[in-house]
């Protein structure tokens, strides 16, 4: 027997694989000074971005996804479109830049674009900080800082003066708080205390700390430098309103409440856990009038959490973060022992530097996409945003909103194969609540009979319309492909989950994207085209020399309307209805304008062969056909054209663009490049404040492994999870399955488990040398 265990362990190392799992832990030896260093933790709702400081002041950074500002939206009733004078229909204004355009002039067309925009979005808020001031100056050795993804638990580990200090942190869903224990031989002197940036008043009670407060009614974007509305924007009988509350256990001393000060004193065992709750209560309830009782939810949710000890919390927590985590395994190899024990920013400072191999690296950092997956989109109508859950900044940039002309659908891709259709739900609600704000926005601005549409940028409230307030450039403000995009995300869930009730429910919205679009076709020349268009935040450059965004049949819109209209004709006959629509998208899709390949060999972007004013735009928007859509086919002369617009895009681009590059790479079974482009996404960044004679800027990843864009965005951890998944299986509607069809030569042997097929399959998959040697489809 011990013989047949041997050998079967010979094979398994022979076969790339090891005798058990990979840790997923990162890991560092000294505490955060920058967010870019902290640790993510998050149950979908709260969360927490810990520094791991063990002397003077320790500081964990708190958020509620619910937490933002502004309203229900009000659509052309907003008050700063009134400001701005754009209020009414917008019909005529989109006839005459139909005019323009079709009398090719690009000058009047961009400026006439300004008039049918519309306001900008809200923004998203924290939530607050906890500080933790140790009252000791211990000299501090062996210390530690890691974050464990199978747990989900951040834990500082040291010694103070020779003798152990332990603080553990993780963010439960089961019961709705932020826990942290903190032990220590030598005994714990501390003042905690809870702040926010927030309009807020300190509630006095004898056994805890607490804090009401609200965000504002609205908010402009930090970018925003036009007219503003001259009343207080800041009003206790308006906007989202909340309740944070701090408790605290412990085994021995004394935890007393004094002027907003928790003080510890003399003890060895501390457990802090904090709570809160939001009056949102949904896209279209007034926070105020209608919100939720957020002082009682809170103060029972305090109750539930004070009444467990800390072991049970953490048991609750991870069963349930397990449940999820541990559904997909990966193995790329193994890294040596020399490089895997450093710290994990030094680590990828020698792999952006030394260009050292580290398998266990990319398959940590695929993990890591997964994990800050399921700890960001939990909670039902409000997806992950730009930041996904994590945000210290009042005016953060963008307003850390949801921007829909790529972003916010990239921080999806990976939901569906990575075994995590749970997390999709905060998406695909959102899309609903999107379609009932689009469907005025479709008939207001564009005259469309049918259906809905959303332009660039929404927020928790659903917002619909295009922004820019008669201020901003077409090619960011003025897009109105939105919704087409975010709704074939209703037809991927059904493709992986075969859950027909969710398809029936999700219908109407992906009927209704696709009706705007054929309401929206015009026809030129017997093709039916977009009039107008943009290629989102790209620009062209004329013959003439004029230099702008807007025209007719871009070929991102038109890869959006053919994806949109498939997608809802094979959900319809999937559902046995509509026929009538079926046969009119039918028609519609027989007479779209198809794709033409330019003077280099590139996949145009533009409706003639016109110069890009940028060619190594961070945008690819004319490849969504390719990925994440399923239009253009691997060796055919489109994909050829797509691999030359990739060559011609070149490698130096921000994080989120390289991740959707690896999976485009992926999608034409270019393995290397896609590899290489991985490896671009990797490539250290320096913290954003960090200013010293090393500092690196540009796209890449931050020492805690968050994209870069920079600033921080999640979606390129998002990307880069989805483009592992792209090189290893691809999979068809058809229930087909492609194994390996991008390995990159730097694998050459591997494993994963548990990936999921659009099929409704689970896939278990070993490779050797190139060549799979398992494949295992239930």
């Amino acid at each position: 027997m011990k013989h047949t265990i041997w050998m079967l362990t010979a094979l398994c190392l022979l076969a790339g694989c090891r005798e058990k799992p990979q840790e997923l832990l990162l890991h560092y030896n000294q505490p955060a000074r920058y967010f870019e260093e902290a640790l993510p933790l998050g149950n979908g709702r709260l969360g927490a971005m810990v520094y791991g400081h063990v002397t003077q002041e320790e500081r964990i950074s708190l958020n509620d996804i619910t937490l933002w500002t502004g309203e229900p939206d009000k659509g052309p009733e907003h008050p700063d479109l009134q400001m701005v004078g754009l209020t009414g229909s917008g019909t005529q204004a989109l006839q005459a830049v139909r005019e323009a355009l079709e009398q090719e002039d690009y000058r009047k067309a961009e400026e006439l674009q300004r008039s049918l925009q519309g306001h900008f979005t809200e923004s998203y808020q924290p939530l607050g900080t906890l500080y933790i001031h140790y009252l000791d100056s211990a000299d501090v050795t062996d210390y530690r800082r890691e974050l464990n993804l199978s747990t989900a638990t951040a834990t500082i580990s040291c010694l103070k003066d020779g003798q152990p200090f332990r603080a553990s942190c993780f963010v439960s869903a089961p019961d709705s708080a932020i826990v942290l224990r903190i032990t220590s031989a030598a005994g714990i002197d501390a003042d905690v205390r809870l702040e926010s940036p927030l309009d807020h008043e300190n509630v006095v009670f004898p056994d805890r700390l607490a804090i009401d407060g609200y965000a504002r009614w609205h908010a402009y974007p930090n970018y925003y430098g036009g007219e503003k509305l001259q009343v207080p924007l800041s009003d206790p009988s308006r906007g989202i309103h909340f309740r944070t509350l701090l408790g605290c256990r412990k085994e021995d001393g004394s935890a007393l409440v004094e002027d907003g000060v928790l003080k510890l004193r003399g003890c060895h065992e501390v457990m802090l856990y904090v709570v809160n709750s939001t009056s949102f209560n949904g896209f279209d309830k007034d926070p105020v009038r209608e919100g939720k009782d957020y002082r009682v939810l809170a103060e029972a949710n305090f109750q539930r959490v004070a009444s467990k000890g800390y072991d049970q919390l953490r048991k609750s927590h991870e069963a349930d973060f397990g449940q999820f985590m541990g559904r997909v395994s990966l193995d790329l190899g193994a890294t040596p022992d020399s490089v895997k024990v450093l710290p994990t920013d030094v680590q990828l400072k020698r792999y952006t530097d030394l260009q050292e191999a580290n398998p266990e690296l990319e398959a940590l950092y695929y993990q890591y996409g997964r994990y800050l997956l399921i700890s960001s989109s939990r909670t039902d109508g409000v997806p992950a945003n730009l930041q996904g859950l994590w945000n210290e900044s009042m005016e953060p940039p963008w307003s850390c909103n949801y921007t829909i002309n790529i972003n916010l659908e990239e921080n999806y891709w990976p939901a569906e194969a990575a075994a995590l259709p749970e997390m999709h739900e905060p998406m695909l609600s959102f899309v609903r609540n999107l379609s009932q704000n689009g469907s005025p926005v479709a008939r207001r601005l564009y005259g469309a009979n049918r259906g809905w549409n959303a332009g660039h940028n929404s927020d928790i409230w659903a917002m619909a319309t295009p922004v820019g307030l008669g201020t901003g450039v077409p090619m960011w403000a003025n897009w109105t492909m939105g919704g087409a995009w975010v709704a074939t995300h209703l037809w991927e869930h059904y493709l992986f989950t075969r859950d027909r009730a969710a398809l029936e429910r999700d219908y109407p919205a992906l009927k209704g994207a696709a009706e705007f679009c054929l309401d929206f076709l015009v026809e030129k020349d017997g093709e039916l085209i977009t009039s107008p268009g943009t290629s989102p935040e790209n620009d062209y450059i004329t013959p003439e020399g004029y230099n702008g965004s807007t025209l007719y049949g871009a070929t991102a819109d038109l890869a959006l309307v053919r994806e949109c209209l498939t997608d809802a004709v094979k959900a319809a006959r999937e559902l046995g209805t509509d026929e009538a629509f079926v046969q009119e998208a039918e028609g519609a899709l027989s007479r779209l304008r198809g794709y033409h390949i330019g003077s280099e060999g590139q996949l145009m972007e533009w409706y003639y062969d016109w110069v890009d004013r940028d060619p190594q735009h961070r945008h690819q928007s004319h490849l969504i056909g390719v990925y994440p859509g399923h239009q253009v086919q691997a060796g055919s002369a489109l994909a050829d054209a797509a691999l030359k617009t990739l060559e011609i895009r070149g490698f130096e681009t921000t994080g989120w663009s390289c991740g959707w590059r690896i999976n485009l790479y992926a999608r034409l079974g270019d393995g290397e490049n896609a590899y290489k482009m991985y490896r671009r996404l990797l490539r250290y960044v320096s913290p954003d404040r960090y200013r010293g004679p090393d500092e690196r800027r540009g796209g890449g990843t931050y020492p805690n492994l968050l994209d870069a864009h920079s600033p921080f965005q999640i979606d390129g951890n998002f990307g880069g999870c989805a483009g592992v998944m792209e090189m290893l299986l691809q999979s068809a509607e058809d229930g087909s399955v492609q194994a390996l069809p991008a390995l990159p030569s730097a694998w050459p042997s591997g494993s994963v488990r548990g990936l999921r097929t659009r099929g409704g399959h689970t896939v278990d998959l070993k490779w050797s040398n190139g060549k799979v040697t398992k494949l295992s489809v239930r």
